[in-house]
Parts: structure tokens; C-alpha cells; sequence
């Protein structure tokens, strides 16, 4: 590191304090200086005893009356403080004898802090304080007071102090920032330099607006705002650069085994489905590894576009790997494919974390020979010891499941001789446009915007448990209609045993109530083999209603199901909820999804419930749920950079991100010796990440 940079030459800035700021992620005077309040008080003005306020914060001052040690439930100290408009109490929980002393009778105090109701009408509890000389040697500050993300070990007041030295070191020209946004865009939107956007967040002046700051409006915010979400869209842009490096094979296939999977099917794929498709094979045509992610609500036909993705590659005579994050949805994938590629002769093969012995080593045997030329499988796919022939497309179902690192794992298992395989991503969690323009920038969007023919709508209720006996009598009725149910059980607790045990409790529970009922039984510690017999006899209409955990969520489809019963459903997140009720509505008769929920329900579950009853389109019900909770919950594992924001909002900022996406592209062809130091500046280690 640059010693001019070097923390220790703060004062007071000793080995265990610099400890302390590392926890931080403050490892240089640089980093100091970015380290930004994320909010300001106002005590720039000195309040009257009397006009305080219950739960307002604010900067008093008056002469010490008495300081006298309280013995009740708990020690304290109380100091009375008086100007010439009222009395005030001040209360210290923890305090010495030292300190007991300062407040001599006739000191005068000055303390900020947040006036609430106690024992002796309103009072200030440890506040922070100074004691005077006169009152005139001590105005009041004349700017906005920052509060800074803190760590145990460092108070405000320390952390301010260092923040004055660094502030003191940057005006001087002592901590070497480059300015990395040209200059034409900061006089084109009115922004300040990198410096003066610093030392103005640092240090507002009082006559500031506080809801200006609070909203991030002002131009010294709008500055790092900008600049914080470049970084992040360019270091997307680098791991799309990277990851298309290598070059692809170009694939042109004749479209013979894509009739001949037509022709086999009941149905004729959708506008939306064709139009997608065509955007996969241009890509499959081109020297560069495809990127693309295609997002389709619940049932939108997916699979199928998958399927005839493949076809083009397959017919090339190469291999095709689909991954899917859980066995269930995998297993499904695999029945689906095989069922339409082995007519057509192509050997499809299968490998999971469960395939144990024999079986697996004929399956790495198959893989690594070229004979299986279709493989499905569970994240067991990029395990070191599975080598393909030659996989020139990878299909990712579900990517939010996985790590960026995972998916791109499979990308060194192609075999062909230095080219990367093609990438397929496909999701059935829609994701807002804002989240997608930012976390999914390195991929190229595809989005099948229509159902198939024939789908019935789903009427949404949300019912109290306690009318729980009416929906068991609901159930019995669409049962004995020749209609089938899910009754489906949500976590209680981060333990998957715990949601088992309610699983079975719930079937047991069921089966004594309707015991004329065929019940089953689905959950995650079942073996794979019983979880697939029970679905298969679901599918049959061997069972009339299926008890189930979560596992259920993704890919399962049976026609005739068209009632489901959610319990607790304000514990799960809405896309959650959204892809649960996309299980029923899969036939032409009208379905119905029941909300059990257990009062009393928050404010945010009251909301997600709401938008449930009120919406079945996923796009919007994503927005939403990024709206209720936040971009981090939603993404899941993928990018983590994007939970680190230190000053953009992908909410509040959203309009910037199409402005950014542009910047981005010309900065990156005009100015390509500024990306590296944007990046860094930003992301540091979680750029390494993210590009693992």
C-alpha cells in the first residue's frame, strides 16, 4: 500500500485501532474517506429546555442543578440540568465515580440526544455531552453532524475525529483520488468533482435540507450514486468479456431433429416460445459463447424451449448438460426429455448427488464416452471427476439457486479444445426489470410472455386458520368432484426435520378427517425414489390429494390438480408463494389457490397476502416483493456485490440504470484505463468473487 495512504499516520491511529477499522473494510486513508454517513442530525441550534419534544432529537444547554446516584431496579445517575425556560433530566445507566463529578453544581452542560417520558417527565438518556467554559468558547457546529456505520470498539466521536484528519488530508491534495468520470459528463449533469462530492457528504453545511439528503437528491449523492452503480454494470460487463473469451463452437443446425420434436408433440409451441427460440439459435450460430437468460412465468413453456435449443446442438453432434437445483425438478426435466429425445434416438443419461456406485460410474463412463449425448442432473453435473465428450450448450434451470461461481464451473467442462460451451439460464421467478439491467447485466435477456392455450385462471382467497375445518370440508368436495388437491406445509423454522415432522403431522391429521381420501405424502428427507413413486401416482390420479413441503415449488405438473391449500403462507417471500400457486391452473377447469394464514399477521405479510389475491402476473408480482424486501432476499445467492451497495439504492435509483447501462458501454470503448480503477474502487474483493 501506498505509505501516503497508510491509516497509522492518522493520530491515535495505533495497530489495534486499525484492527478495529478493517472490521470495517476500512483498510487505507482512502477507504476512510468513502466510508460515508448514512444519515446527518441536525445541532446546529441549541433548543429551549421547555419547547422539547417527546422522541425529538435535540442539542440542549443549561446549568448543572444536582447530580445525585439513584438506587432502584437499577443504579443510575440523574443530573438535573435548568435554562431559563424549564428543568431537564439527563440518566446514566453506566457511569463512574469520575464522571459523577464532572456535573459539579453550576456546570454548564451542553447534550444532544433524543428526548423521551421517564420517571421525572421528559428526559435525555446518555447523552452525548460536553461540559463549557462560558458557553461562548463552544458555538454550536456549524454543519450537519454525520453519523457513520460504527463497529464495537469505535464511537461516533472517535470515528468523526480520524474522519476530520482525512478530511483535512484530502482538501490538501494529500490522498491521491482520481476523478475516473470524464469532465463533460460532470458539467453536462451538474455534478461536483469526486472531492467536493467527499467533503460535502462528510461535513453538509446546516442550511442543507435534511429530507434532500435523506432522499439521496442532492447532486454530491447523485455523484457516487452514479458512480457506484458504473462500477457494478462494468464489472458485468468484464465477467460477460471474460466469460466470452475463449470463443464458442458456431452451431447451424439443418432444424431436422427440431420438425421431427415437433411433429411428436400434441401442441404447437406458442408465439412467444418460437420468437425465443429463434433469438437462442442466432446466438448458438455466432463464435461467442451464448449468455442468455430466459425468464417465463409459471407454465409458460419453458422446457420446451429448452428442448429445441438442444435439438440444434444435439443434431451437431454435440453434448447437452441441463442442471437443475433440486432432485425433484431435476428428476421431472429428465422423465420430460426422455420421453421426447429417446424416440427420436438420442441416448439421454442422468447424474445426481444420490447416484451411488454401479450406476454412477456407467453414468460418468456414458458421459465421458460421448454415448449419453443428453445429461440431466442436480449441481452434482460439475463434480471434478465428470468429464463430457464434447458439451457445447449448458442448460441452468433455476439460476438463482446456484452461485455465479457454480454456473461458470461447468463452463472449463466442454472438451472443445479450447472453446467454451454455450450457456442457456432459465428462471421461472420473474425478475424486476431494475434487478435484472443490474444483477444479470452479463446476460442477454429472452423473456416468453405468454401462456399456452388452454389455461385456466386461479382465483386466490386469503382465510384465517381458524376457519381451517371449512377448508378440510372444501377439500372433501373438489376430491369427490374427481377434482385433485395440495395441501402444503411451510417452513416452521430454518430445519428441514421440523417442516418434515409438520408435513407428516399434517397428512396424519388429514387422513383421520377424510379417511375416504387417497393421501399422500411429499417431503425432503424422502428417499428420491419414494418422492418419484408418489408423484407419478399423483400424476396417475392414484391419490386425490397430496401433503406436501416446499419441495413442490418448482416444475411439478399435474393437469387435473385445481385446488391447493397454502399453510402459513405469510412465512414465505412472494415469488415463493407466486411459484407454489403456479402448481394448479395447469388445466382447462377453474383452480383455486386457499392462503391459511395464522393471525395475528405484520403489516408487510397483511401487504404480500394482498398482492397475492389481487395478481397473477409474476412480472409484477416480482416488482413487489422487490419493493417489500429488498433486492438482497430476492437475488438469493447470485450476486453478492449487489447486497453491498454503499451508497446507490437499486430502488430508490432505478430511473439511473438505464443511463448507467449507456455510460457504462462508453466508458468502457472510450476510456477502457478507467474500468480497472472503477471496479476496484467499488467492489474490491467482491469483484474477485463474483468472478470466481
Amino acid at each position: 500500500m501506498d505509505k501516503q495512504l497508510d491509516l497509522t499516520r492518522l493520530k491515535g491511529v495505533g495497530p489495534k485501532l486499525r484492527e478495529q477499522l478493517q472490521r470495517l473494510n476500512i483498510h487505507s486513508l482512502a477507504d476512510l474517506v468513502f466510508h460515508l454517513p448514512f444519515r446527518y442530525e441536525d445541532r446546529s441550534r441549541i433548543q429551549m429546555i421547555g419547547n422539547l419534544q417527546h422522541q425529538q432529537p435535540a442539542v440542549v444547554q443549561g446549568e448543572v442543578r444536582s447530580a445525585d446516584v439513584l438506587f432502584g431496579k437499577r443504579r443510575s445517575l440523574l443530573v438535573k440540568i435548568a435554562d431559563h425556560s424549564g428543568v431537564l433530566s439527563i440518566r446514566f445507566y453506566h457511569f463512574s465515580a469520575a464522571q459523577k463529578n464532572q456535573f459539579r453544581r453550576g456546570a454548564l452542560v451542553r447534550c444532544y440526544g433524543e428526548a423521551r417520558r421517564g420517571a421525572s417527565g421528559l428526559e435525555l438518556y446518555h447523552p452525548e455531552y460536553q461540559l463549557l467554559d462560558n458557553g461562548l468558547d463552544d458555538l454550536p457546529e456549524p454543519q450537519l453532524t454525520p453519523v457513520y456505520p460504527t463497529t464495537e470498539g469505535i464511537s461516533q466521536q472517535r470515528l468523526r475525529l480520524l474522519m476530520d484528519q482525512a478530511l483535512e488530508r484530502l482538501a490538501a491534495n494529500e490522498i491521491p483520488l482520481d476523478d475516473l468520470l470524464p469532465l463533460d459528463w460532470l458539467q453536462q449533469w451538474g455534478l461536483p468533482s469526486l472531492k467536493q462530492a467527499l467533503l460535502f457528504l462528510h461535513r453538509p453545511p446546516r442550511e442543507v435540507e435534511l429530507a434532500e439528503m435523506a432522499n439521496a437528491h442532492h447532486p454530491a449523492q447523485q455523484r457516487l450514486i452514479l458512480e457506484e452503480l458504473l462500477a457494478h454494470q462494468l464489472s458485468m460487463q468484464r465477467l460477460r468479456a471474460s466469460a466470452q473469451q475463449p470463443g464458442a463452437p458456431v452451431i447451424q443446425g439443418t432444424r431436422t431433429l427440431h420438425q421431427a420434436l415437433l411433429a411428436q408433440l400434441p401442441f404447437t409451441p406458442t408465439a412467444a416460445q418460437q420468437r425465443v427460440t429463434n433469438e437462442i439459435i442466432t446466438d448458438l450460430a455466432r463464435p461467442l459463447p451464448m449468455l442468455r437468460l430466459v425468464q417465463g412465468d409459471v407454465g409458460s413453456g419453458k422446457t420446451l424451449v429448452a428442448a429445441l435449443a438442444a435439438c440444434h446442438v444435439l443434431e451437431a453432434g454435440f453434448q447437452v448438460a441441463l442442471m437443475a437445483p433440486t432432485e425433484i425438478l431435476a428428476e421431472q426435466h429428465f422423465q420430460n426429455l426422455s420421453d421426447w429425445f429417446e424416440p427420436l434416438g438420442i441416448p439421454c443419461g442422468w447424474l445426481a448427488g444420490k447416484t451411488k456406485g454401479k450406476a454412477r460410474v456407467a453414468a460418468l463412463e456414458a458421459i465421458a464416452a460421448g454415448q449419453a449425448q443428453l445429461i440431466v442432473g442436480t449441481h452434482a453435473l460439475f463434480q471434478e471427476e465428470v468429464h463430457f465428450h464434447r458439451l457445447a450448450l449448458v442448460i441452468v434451470d433455476e439460476q438463482h439457486r446456484f452461485g455465479v461461481h457454480q454456473r461458470l464451473a461447468l463452463k472449463d467442462k466442454g472438451n472443445l479444445d479450447g472453446l467454451s460451451p454455450h450457456q442457456l439460464i432459465m428462471t421461472a421467478t420473474p425478475i424486476p426489470r431494475t434487478l435484472a439491467m443490474s444483477a444479470y447485466a452479463d446476460l442477454d435477456t429472452s423473456i416468453i410472455d405468454e401462456l399456452p392455450p388452454g389455461r385456466s385462471p386461479i382465483t386466490t382467497v386469503v382465510v384465517s386458520d381458524q376457519r381451517r375445518e371449512e377448508v378440510i370440508q372444501r377439500v372433501d368436495h373438489a376430491c369427490r368432484e374427481q377434482a385433485q388437491a395440495y395441501w402444503v406445509c411451510t417452513l416452521i423454522e430454518e430445519s428441514e426435520a421440523l417442516q418434515c415432522q409438520a408435513a407428516e403431522n399434517t397428512a396424519e391429521d388429514l387422513a383421520t378427517q377424510l379417511p375416504h381420501l387417497r393421501i399422500g405424502l411429499v417431503h425432503g428427507r424422502m428417499k428420491a425414489a419414494e418422492k418419484a413413486a408418489v408423484m407419478a401416482a399423483f400424476k396417475a390420479h392414484q391419490l386425490d390429494l397430496l401433503v406436501a413441503t416446499t419441495v413442490i415449488e418448482v416444475g411439478v405438473d399435474v393437469p387435473n390438480a385445481s385446488l391447493m391449500v397454502i399453510e402459513n403462507p405469510e412465512r414465505l417471500g412472494l415469488a415463493q408463494l407466486h411459484q407454489l400457486r403456479g402448481r394448479v391452473g395447469r388445466g382447462s377447469v377453474a383452480s383455486h389457490c386457499v392462503l391459511l394464514y395464522k393471525a395475528p399477521l405484520s403489516f408487510t405479510s397483511k401487504q404480500r397476502l394482498h398482492v397475492m389475491r389481487e395478481s397473477q402476473d409474476g412480472f409484477y408480482i416480482a416488482e413487489q416483493d422487490l419493493m417489500l424486501r429488498g433486492p438482497g432476499e430476492v437475488l438469493g445467492t447470485r450476486q453478492t456485490g449487489l447486497q453491498m451497495l454503499r451508497v446507490a439504492d437499486l430502488q430508490r435509483d432505478a430511473e439511473l440504470l438505464p443511463q448507467v447501462r449507456e455510460m457504462a458501454t462508453q466508458l468502457w470503448h472510450q476510456h477502457p484505463q478507467r474500468v480497472e480503477p472503477l471496479i476496484l474502487r467499488w467492489l474490491g474483493d467482491a469483484e474477485r468473487y463474483a468472478a470466481v
